[in-house]
């Protein structure tokens, strides 16, 4: 979900694979005055061992990685290990009741939860706005490892599936997704939003030429949305408070936040021009395939090259491993977690990485506060993708944890807060149980910096009251990884669970017959979004940087 809140019903919307063993600490949050050693008392040995196993000795990985045999089963058990630290699905309980029923089990516009509900939860917790020091920053930490571009992907990847309720209210049991990764931003949520999004011919969406470049086309027109595009599902979040010229400027796009912030924007409209690129392609292969067969195959190719971005790409930089996992769906043919996706409430609010947000976007050589890059797609069109992707991949974000939320989006992390009192989920300390992982008993367990530590004490009084989205952020974040180590851990879990279960990926369906010959090529010779960037905007010498790792990251040992 977006770091960004788009509007009341949206509002909670964002924005490593091992647990950590005593490992150096990474540079940012915490290394200062008020700093002091985390105890590892409750680290876990197991987990300990599992890290420090898959963090040094680099020429043994290295090996492994270079001979095919060895390097599947490798990636085979490191995803097996991230996926089993948790119970799997079906879980036996959902946000509908605190017991099992069939349609609990069933009805998944209720969010499932790993673990039960709290009784009374929030009753005898502090008031949510005790908690803005314990956030907001006052200095801008940087990430020692992830560049702005890291925000921006996942940002727009899981508001793909994470999907919260658009009612007025809202409910915070419910959601509005299809708990697949199925680029419902690109596509919409269902077939009656996709065909208006698209040509119905040659396989193709909707687009217009700006400035030799390919965009979607323009929303509005004198301010009202088009009849073309009437389906409720295409107005955007907060389109009513927007201004004439603000609205004239909204690109037409499958989710109702596709417009919200230019991160958002970049990726759809680059995953537009990959569609329609690939359905020009197979258009040419295949001249006897009609425009339903081209647009259906070109979004399954499309749908899986991000399938394949997210393991190769995006979880390679969040985890802290030295082996660099692929994606491999002929390993996973029968595993006992292979069961439907459901997306959990904790899955929900763990992805709320408000931290990795700078204090300003660094944009064409001018410094842009954040409530600027907000319904804004003339900036994408006046600079153009490459020029955007590369600003994004020479920025640094901030580091993920405590006290680094942008001042600004504190009445998100609010929000957040009162999301988890309101479904009554468990403590920090019950979900470090669950992932087999040592419950702590002291706040020097959790964290070394010591304003953090005073700030939980105050607030807590003890260990066992910690909140689990208070919680999630409070730890440290490892050597060489992205996110604190509970976190981290849900976040694999989740994202290998939702990504091989996705049936695309079945042993009967990723074959040629549903690709092609060509659709598998493309699938198989892509693997960064570099790729996918630099094949798609006007072509330069040396072409454009795009990374989610800053280029001055090195592994620490």
């Amino acid at each position: 979900m977006s770091v960004f809140s788009p509007g009341t019903p949206v509002r909670s919307a964002v924005g490593k694979v091992f647990s950590d063993p005593p490992m150096p600490r990474i540079p940012g949050r915490g290394n200062g005055p008020t700093e002091a050693a985390r105890s590892t008392a409750k680290d876990g040995w197991r987990n300990q061992l599992e890290v420090f196993v898959t963090t040094h000795g680099e020429p043994v990985w290295e090996l492994i990685q270079s001979v095919p045999l060895l390097s599947r089963t490798a990636n085979k058990a490191l995803t097996n290990i991230a996926i089993m630290k948790f119970p799997t699905r079906p879980e036996p309980l959902s946000t509908m009741a605190d017991y099992t029923s069939w349609d609990s089990l069933t009805d998944r516009t209720f969010s499932s939860r790993h673990l039960p509900p709290a009784s009374a939860a929030g009753s005898s917790l502090p008031p949510v706005e005790e908690f803005e020091a314990l956030f907001t920053r006052t200095e801008f930490v940087e990430s020692p490892k992830s560049t702005v571009l890291f925000s921006y992907f996942a940002q727009w990847f899981t508001d793909g599936f994470l999907r919260s309720d658009r009612a007025t209210p809202p409910d915070a049991r419910r959601n509005q997704s299809n708990h697949e990764i199925d680029l419902t931003n690109l596509y919409g949520l269902n077939p009656d939003v996709a065909r208006q999004l698209r040509t119905l011919e040659a396989g193709l969406l909707k687009s217009q030429e700006i400035g030799g470049e390919e965009f979607p086309l323009y929303l509005c027109e004198n301010g009202e949305i088009k009849p073309e595009f009437s389906n409720p599902h295409l107005k955007p979040v907060q389109f009513d408070e927007q201004s004439l010229e603000t609205r004239n400027q909204l690109f037409a796009m499958g989710s109702d936040t596709s417009n919200l912030q230019i991160g958002f924007v970049m990726h759809n409209v680059l995953f537009l021009r990959e569609h329609n690129r690939i359905a020009r392609l197979l258009g040419e292969a295949y001249p006897g395939w009609d425009d339903e067969r081209l647009f259906s195959t070109t979004r399954n190719i499309l749908t899986v090259v991000l399938m394949k971005i997210v393991i190769e790409d995006y979880i390679n930089h969040i985890t802290p491993t030295i082996f660099e996992l692929s994606l491999d769906p002929a390993s996973f043919p029968n595993e006992r977690w292979y069961r439907q996706n459901w997306m959990a409430i904790e899955f929900d609010l763990l992805y709320r990485w408000h931290s990795l947000v700078p204090s300003s976007y660094a944009i064409g050589g001018q410094s842009i506060p954040i409530g600027e890059t907000l319904y804004d797609t003339e900036t994408v069109t006046k600079y153009g993708l490459g020029a955007l992707f590369e600003d994004a991949s020479e920025q640094i974000a901030g580091q993920m944890g405590l006290v680094n939320t942008p001042p600004e989006l504190w009445y998100v992390e609010a929000l957040s807060i009162n999301m988890g009192r309101t479904v009554n989920l468990r403590s920090y300390n019950d979900y470090r149980e669950l992932s087999k992982t040592p419950r702590v008993t002291d706040f020097d367990q959790i964290t070394g910096d010591v304003n953090v530590r005073d700030q939980l004490r105050k607030l807590y009084g003890h260990v066992d009251n910690i909140e689990f989205y208070v919680g999630l952020f409070a730890e440290e974040v490892p050597a060489n990884g992205v996110c604190p180590d509970l976190l981290g851990r849900m976040v694999s879990m989740d994202a290998f669970s939702q990504v091989y279960t996705n049936p695309l990926l079945a042993p009967r369906i990723y074959n040629e017959e549903t690709f092609s010959p060509l659709g598998m090529d493309i699938i198989t010779s892509t693997k960064t979004l570099s790729e996918i960037v630099n094949r798609n905007v006007p072509q330069r010498d040396g072409g454009y940087y795009v990374s989610l790792t800053r280029k001055d990251w090195k592994r620490s040992y």
